[in-house]
């Protein structure tokens, strides 16, 4: 199960994910970010209720930074040292801004 939450506060989208990003709760993951995204510039991922993310959820992140590399920035923060280790062994932890 997952819960997102947005904030847009001028043009930075702030989204919290609140459980675990995988096959299953990632499509729904995509649309609330991609849907969000029109009119913003910076976009800030807090990761601090993030169970678990699998292969199909770093997809999901990759494709919205490349959105977000042609109309500003995007970052993950409060990411926790259990889905730190899955960005490093995956080698998302070069490619993704974390905080």
């Amino acid at each position: 199960m997952l819960k997102i939450t947005k904030k847009l506060e001028e043009r930075t989208l702030t989204v919290e994910a609140s459980g675990r990003i995988d096959t299953t709760t990632a499509p729904d993951f995509e649309n609330e970010i991609k849907d969000s995204l029109a009119s913003v510039s910076e976009l800030i991922l807090d990761f601090s209720k993030v169970e678990y993310i699998s292969s199909a959820g770093l997809r999901v992140l990759l494709s919205a930074q490349k959105i977000m590399t042609k109309q500003g920035s995007m970052k993950l923060t409060n990411v926790s040292s259990e889905i730190m280790e899955i960005f490093e062994v995956t080698g998302f932890s070069d490619i993704l801004d974390i905080e």
